[in-house]
């Protein structure tokens, strides 16, 4: 159905949902205001609110952008309705997500580059809310860590409640689907001799996944409808313009529906909790490729969108 973007005109403006169309973005609240003459529904002011708000919430967005195209209104009438995308703040598509999953090791090409075995179940690890950012936004490399990295994901955003999900019907708790990059620290995911006999405890997940600014994702949400088959989809991400990793979701050794399946089992899954899949081949940790102060990155998928962070140091 849609692209949806959660942006503000300006930095002193409040965040609001405005949907991508045709190489610009509506905003829906100024959009309603103007021509309904009133003030608009709460979905119109966060994504999640919109996700919960289900079929109903959704066929209204679809009513406001065809009021707006069928009014003819344009970016230089200044109604407020109609910006660029080169000329808004943007944020995380979901910046209050309940909970936010992550798969280690879920492409084979990965696994071969790190020299892991493929898992015999999904392997899930976490991050928090701290981490979110949205396109152009930055990525700090914190004064602890020198080892920093990428990883281009598909994320899946979940759309309805839902806990011991079969398979069978897992897509259907699809809502739909962005870009997320899994920023790592390697110096401390792996600390110094890691692995070693007399360590029984592994990596260190927290710190080495989940300090701030460590999950851009963005630059929107593309209804599931938009995406007949994610597993054709290309992932790419680039460095100053160099390819670093490049690889197709058809590559996953879970799908999506057994992802939903594992996690469910136990967990409630709500809506805007968010799923991300794993990532292609290509990562620093193998190349040695760090990412440095100055750098630009491209996370790229095909018919998402591109993503893009640039990299400072903590001052």
């Amino acid at each position: 159905m849609v692209k949806l973007v959660s942006f503000s005109p300006t930095l002193n403006e409040a965040k609001r949902v405005g949907v991508y169309l045709d190489g610009k973005i509506i905003d829906l609240i100024n959009a309603y205001r103007l021509l309904y003459v009133a003030e608009p529904p709460n979905w119109f002011h966060d994504i999640k609110s919109l996700i919960e708000g289900g079929e109903e919430a959704l066929k209204l967005v679809n009513a406001v952008i065809n009021k707006v195209e069928k009014s003819g209104i344009k970016e230089a009438d200044n109604s407020r309705v109609i910006f660029s995308p080169d000329n808004i703040v943007y944020y995380p598509p979901i910046s209050n997500p309940e909970k936010i999953f992550l798969l280690a090791v879920n492409y084979r090409a990965h696994g071969q580059e790190a020299g892991a075995k493929p898992p015999e179940e999904p392997y899930v690890f976490t991050k928090f809310a701290n981490a979110l950012i949205g396109h152009n936004q930055p990525v700090i490399i914190p004064k602890s860590s020198s080892k920093v990295d990428h990883e281009v994901e598909l994320a899946v955003v979940i759309g309805k409640k839902g806990k011991y999900i079969s398979s069978s019907t897992a897509m259907d708790y699809v809502f739909g689907y962005s870009i997320l990059n899994d920023i790592s620290f390697r110096d401390k995911q792996l600390p110094p001799g890691w692995p070693k006999a007399s360590d029984p405890y592994g990596q260190r997940w927290v710190h080495g996944k989940g300090m701030d600014t460590a999950a851009p994702m963005g630059p929107w949400i593309v209804t599931k409808d938009e995406i007949a088959n994610p597993y054709t989809l290309k992932l790419t991400l680039r460095v100053n313009g160099e390819i670093r990793q490049e690889g197709y979701a058809e590559d996953m050794i879970f799908k999506i529906d057994k992802i939903i399946e594992y996690i469910s089992d136990g967990i409630t899954l709500k809506p805007g909790d968010i799923i991300s899949t794993g990532t292609p081949p290509g990562v620093a940790l193998a190349t040695g490729k760090y990412l440095k102060p100055g750098d630009v990155m491209e996370a790229e998928i095909t018919n998402i969108g591109k993503l893009i962070n640039y990299i400072i140091e903590e001052k």
